[in-house]
């Protein structure tokens, strides 16, 4: 029967015990979406922000994130990350982030994946807002993961 991990069978939580499990190399990779306006996107690419390069700086945001991660939630692992990228690119109605992170660990870094996309979408907005509030974080999810005992994982196009 499978079951949440981060419960003892009394319903206490607990940080997982990863002590048996093997130091593998594992990667994972997350994405989200920042849907704006077409103005909002053209004033990003003409880089008209009082406050920098938009795409730059969440692109930062999420570096800084994935290597904190451990601090942000409760009963995640501190992990030895070996790469972090993370990437914002324009598209007609946003901005497509992706970020993929590695370590050689006991535990996955699908967390640090998420988090780093997730600082830097929230980034792009804090950026932007003063030109349109209305812009929406959207599809954050994770896309592939490698590694571990369970393997590879490769999210199904379309899904919901």
């Amino acid at each position: 029967m499978v079951r949440f991990t981060h419960y003892k069978r009394t319903g206490e939580i607990q940080m997982v015990d990863v002590t048996g499990k093997a130091v593998t190399a594992r990667t994972a990779v997350a994405q989200a979406f920042v849907k704006m306006r077409p103005a909002v996107v053209r004033a990003v690419r003409r880089l008209r922000n009082p406050k920098g390069n938009p795409l730059e700086v969440a692109r930062v945001a999420g570096i800084a994130a994935a290597k904190r991660t451990s601090e942000l939630i409760p009963l995640c692992h501190p992990l030895p990350l070996t790469h972090i990228d993370v990437s914002a690119r324009l598209r007609e109605n946003g901005v497509a982030i992706t970020s993929r992170i590695s370590a050689t660990a006991r535990t996955g870094v699908e967390m640090e994946a998420l988090v780093a996309a997730t600082v830097a979408a929230l980034t792009i907005y804090d950026m932007c807002k003063a030109l349109d509030k209305g812009i929406e974080i959207q599809d954050v999810v994770l896309l592939e993961k490698l590694g571990g005992k369970s393997g590879r994982y490769v999210r199904a196009r379309g899904r919901s």
